[in-house]
């Protein structure tokens, strides 16, 4: 019952269910412009009918998405109100920002996304598209900005307060561009993005797989297939570029977290790179290890030779995180993230021969993978947020010492009692299982009835590929 675990494994369960919907929203928005912008451009009505069916999948996540999100705020002032208190300068406008450059953008074009399909013509319909897939995009752009700057802060300046006889610490904004443009945004911005592509690529396959293994609406479970394949390869080749742009941020301004991620307990003339194995901090070894030597000290300095510092150099100044957990979501993580370069370039080839759609097996595949797609990022996060632990705000180094930072224990609020954040806990657990399992019922009903074409119409326009699949 300690009420610092407890709080912190209430925000994890929250956000972990929350991120369920935001990349997958943002990843369909995406797929909704290709597939409005293919309609005004061939003028083919069945892309028409893809964007529509898909806007019915786009417009449940979204609800769930902003439903979700809310009790986050909350918690910022139930459970962390020390740390609200810390940093509410620096969330104030970059979540202020966010909710007039994105959320209104978002709201303001939903109802013309989600109803105005024979009330205003294709191309205001394809600009009010533009719009949501822009507010999305523009959403994660300022809560990154946020996360960002706890993981690498500057632009600000830690300013003392007394307030009833107590002196209490607050980063304020002296730069506010430094404070958006911190070392990690852009890395960490681009990767959230790329998964979220990858996400909503990946989603798109799963259903149109199912519809090709059936024999349903093939025609538009083709072309959606298609549109995501490609989005999907492109975003997965993308991704390994950018995973190795953030692990060298990592190293730089995180040393600790790299340690964490790659179980580095030891600092060595050559560091070698996990590909998997299983973290003992009682022996301060990996078990079971299989590694490539020298391999992270290429990635990190381009040399086989420098080392990478463990935590025998590490743990007296920026302690230790928590290193089976980030180690091995971390490597779940880049583990999926190569399943997915491999599969989709696969799938790829075979679609250059024209017999992708006859490898049932590598289609069974693709209505599953969505799950690891789920997986990869929910596991990313992870791996940033509990790799940063014991410091809930990262301090940074300068001149061998430690300045700002908020650790974790301290950004806990000092009237909150450990029963209740279990009761709410057990409570937040009912109401997201029936959230989700209305989720999953909507989304079930939403896809077994399918795009509104007619099948009939359908089969008799495309009889080769029809016979072909039966």
């Amino acid at each position: 019952m300690d009420v610092l675990l407890l709080s912190r494994l209430q925000f994890a369960f929250t956000i972990m269910f929350h991120y369920l919907f935001p990349p997958l929203t943002i990843g369909l928005g995406i797929v909704l412009v290709f597939l409005e912008g293919r309609f005004l451009w061939t003028k083919e009505i069945i892309y028409e009918q893809a964007a529509r069916f898909w806007t019915k999948i786009f417009g449940l996540n979204f609800a769930l998405g902003v439903a979700t999100g809310i009790v986050m705020e909350f918690e910022f002032g139930t459970n962390w109100a020390a740390y609200s208190r810390y940093v509410g300068d620096v969330f104030g406008s970059a979540l202020a920002a966010e909710g007039i450059f994105a959320f209104f953008l978002e709201a303001g074009f939903l109802g013309l996304l989600l109803f105005g399909w024979d009330r205003v013509g294709p191309k205001m319909h394809f600009f009010a598209t533009l719009m949501v897939a822009i507010g999305g995009i523009f959403s994660s752009v300022w809560i990154t900005i946020a996360n960002s700057w706890q993981q690498t802060p500057v632009g600000h300046e830690i300013r003392d307060y007394v307030i009833n006889g107590k002196t209490f610490q607050r980063a304020e904004i002296v730069d506010f561009w430094a404070m958006v443009f911190n070392p990690s945004t852009m890395d960490r911005l681009i990767h959230v993005w790329l998964g979220a592509f990858i996400l909503g690529a990946f989603f798109v396959m799963s259903i149109s797989a199912w519809y090709l293994l059936k024999g349903r609406h093939l025609e538009f479970a083709k072309r959606s297939f298609t549109g995501g394949l490609l989005l999907a390869t492109v975003s997965s080749l993308a991704q390994l570029l950018s995973g190795h742009s953030n692990a060298r941020m990592v190293s730089e301004y995180q040393p600790a977290k790299l340690a964490a991620m790659e179980g580095i307990y030891e600092t060595e003339n050559s560091t070698g790179l996990y590909i998997l194995g299983w973290p003992d901090d009682q022996s301060e070894t990996v078990k079971y290890g299989i590694e490539v030597p020298g391999m992270l000290s290429f990635l990190v300095h381009d040399d086989f030779k420098t080392p990478v510092p463990g935590f025998d150099q590490l743990e007296e100044t920026w302690g230790r995180p928590p290193v089976w957990i980030t180690f091995q979501a971390y490597h779940l993580m880049i583990g999926i993230g190569m399943t997915f370069i491999g599969s989709t370039l696969l799938a790829c080839w075979f679609w250059w021969r024209g017999t992708l759609f006859d490898q049932r097996w590598l289609l069974w595949y693709f209505v599953f993978a969505v799950i690891l797609a789920f997986v990869a990022n929910e596991a990313g996060w992870v791996a940033a947020e509990v790799g940063r632990q014991p410091w809930i705000v990262y301090p940074s180094l300068i001149d061998g010492e430690l300045t700002g930072g908020l650790r974790t224990s301290a950004g806990l609020s000092e009237a909150v009692r450990a029963e209740q954040v279990l009761g709410s806990i057990i409570f937040f657990g009912i109401i997201y299982f029936l959230l989700f399992v209305l989720w999953i019922t909507l989304l079930h009903q939403k896809i077994s009835h399918g795009p509104d074409i007619d099948e009939a119409e359908e089969n008799e326009e495309y009889p080769s590929m029809k016979k072909a699949f039966e």
